[in-house]
């Protein structure tokens, strides 16, 4: 963050400097062209502009974005980057353009990485310990015999259908959350909920988008963007819980065959 904070918006200064020179072209053709010959006019005016669009249009493809670099790089942005780097989501809103931080960028995904996996691996598992002693917890409950079943639920599998219910709620509230604060519509925030928790990242639709577009409220917007950090965060260690609950079911069910 402090890296690109601080460095130079180049496409900005290419986009002001394209404006000044092409003003100046306009302002040349009417001075050149008698009032009388409107059409000559509408002509070579027609032509200065759509030259001028044809490049602005070029910038915007390279990654032109009118904020300044203090506005862009903000620590809930860079925590939503740096969640993309090491979780290989890559979502490709945010992208480096300074050669330092392109430096930064790959150590840090060199690090990063195998880190997250780690993550993956060891919060996986216990979140799935803690999911299978409530699945029990609630299993005993439910039987009447009371403690005479204490042996018996600890062979007792989380089925594939209780995973996929946590996982089918954890998404349908994403996409409520998101819905409201990202202004999308329900099916567009249940797929980017999908995509971003099954590492996919597209980059059609990306967290922070309307956030930064919105005026008068910043704190709030990068707090729910702080949200959004956690959510997907989080997410992706239920996935890795669920991961390991269904691996552990059909492993049972294979010894039984």
């Amino acid at each position: 963050m402090h890296i690109e904070k601080g460095g130079e918006n180049v496409k900005l200064k290419e986009v002001t400097k394209l404006r000044g020179v092409y003003s100046h072209k306009l302002y040349q053709v009417a001075e050149m062209c008698n009032i009388f010959e409107k059409r000559v006019f509408i002509r070579e005016a027609d032509y200065v502009l759509k030259e001028y669009q044809n490049l602005v249009v070029e910038v915007f493809r390279h990654g032109y974005d009118e904020r300044k670099m203090s506005d862009v790089w903000t620590f809930p942005a860079a925590l939503m980057y740096s969640l993309s780097i090491i979780t290989m989501i890559g979502y490709g809103n945010m992208v480096p353009k300074t050669a330092y931080g392109k430096l930064a960028t790959v150590i840090y995904a060199l690090f990063g990485i195998p880190l997250y996996i780690l993550y993956f691996l060891n919060v996986g598992d216990a979140l799935a310990e803690g999911f299978r002693w409530i699945y029990r917890w609630m299993y005993k409950c439910g039987t009447e015999s009371g403690n005479d079943v204490t042996e018996s639920t600890k062979r007792i599998i989380v089925p594939s259908t209780a995973c996929l219910w946590v996982i089918a709620a954890y998404v349908l509230t994403g996409a409520v959350m998101f819905g409201a604060w990202e202004r999308w519509d329900f099916l567009d925030s249940i797929y980017f909920c999908v995509t971003s928790l099954c590492k996919l990242g597209f980059g059609d639709f990306v967290p922070g988008a309307n956030i930064y577009a919105e005026a008068g409220s910043h704190n709030g917007n990068q707090t729910k963007l702080m949200i959004n950090f956690v959510y997907i965060l989080f997410g992706l260690g239920l996935v890795a819980m669920c991961y390991n609950l269904m691996r552990e079911e059909i492993r049972r069910e294979t010894e039984g065959v």
